[in-house]
């Protein structure tokens, strides 16, 4: 019988693994204790679904990086910039790659890449 886990369990998988277990120990020590509970179609794109839903999240960052973190940053490598001379007009809420600018001078305005990855 095939079941999804709801908690870890030792020798047998940690919580969401769809395991193969024999009938007699899923129906009379995982499924009344609510260690697991069946795999039917239904309950595998439930799990599917959560697992990718949570995978998303990961993505996400808890805070955001200013114009401040940028500023700072680029303190550290030794370029001192004013932050309010850091072009970001809305804070970077996500991972990846972004383009931000320096203004210099009304004429001069370079742009510096900013990788925002997780630690």
């Amino acid at each position: 019988m095939e079941v999804i886990l709801r908690e870890s369990v030792q020798h047998l998988g940690a919580a969401g693994d769809v395991v193969k277990v024999k009938d007699g120990y899923a129906r009379n020590y995982l499924l009344p204790k609510g260690l697991a509970y069946p795999a039917t179609e239904a309950n595998k794109k439930k799990i599917a679904y959560e697992a990718e839903r949570i995978a998303g999240e990961e993505d996400k960052l808890y805070g955001s990086v200013t114009a401040g973190d940028v500023q700072r940053k680029l303190e550290e490598l030794g370029i001192k910039v004013d932050k309010r001379k850091v072009d970001l007009p809305e804070p970077i809420r996500e991972l990846g790659e972004f383009r931000v600018g320096i203004k210099l001078h009304p004429d001069v305005r370079p742009e510096i890449q900013v990788s925002v990855v997780k630690e």
